[in-house]
């Protein structure tokens, strides 16, 4: 989708976009936020994909809590949403393979919760951000003029 048929979208479609951008985009920073500055930080998280057996858990973590954070963040602003939201669907499938593989109910551990953020991050990557995003915004501005 380019800036010309993302123009054309009807405003429902963007609206829709801009609700999923703004809800995945919260939980994703929520929990990159957790990994990082949480009370036991990336170590906390690291030394828990060292026990599921998470080859380099210490690069790993880092990837996985960059990811959600920086990626959430892009979601939020509207800003490379496409982009963003390539690395965010890995990091999520990668969590259902590893950590969430004890069926479907979150509540047992299993995958419910990272499956629909798969499924998000998966949509916008496939439609990308829509009307009402910044990046709809910068693309849509006139290039400077340059004085010669």
């Amino acid at each position: 989708m380019n800036l010309r048929t993302q123009s054309q979208l009807p405003w429902t479609i963007s609206a829709a976009l801009l609700t999923l951008r703004l809800a995945a985009g919260a939980v994703f920073v929520y929990h990159g936020w957790g990994k990082v500055f949480g009370e036991h930080g990336v170590d906390g998280f690291a030394g828990f994909l060292a026990s599921l057996g998470v080859p380099l858990p210490a690069v790993s973590a880092w990837l996985a809590a960059l990811t959600e954070l920086l990626g959430g963040l892009a979601l939020l602003a509207g800003v490379g949403v496409r982009l963003a939201s390539v690395p965010l669907a890995f990091n999520m499938l990668v969590a259902i393979l590893t950590v969430h593989r004890s069926g479907f109910d979150v509540a047992q551990g299993g995958m419910e919760f990272a499956l629909v953020m798969l499924a998000s991050s998966i949509a916008l990557a496939l439609t990308g951000a829509g009307q009402f995003s910044l990046e709809h915004l910068l693309r849509k501005s006139p290039a400077p003029v340059l004085a010669r």
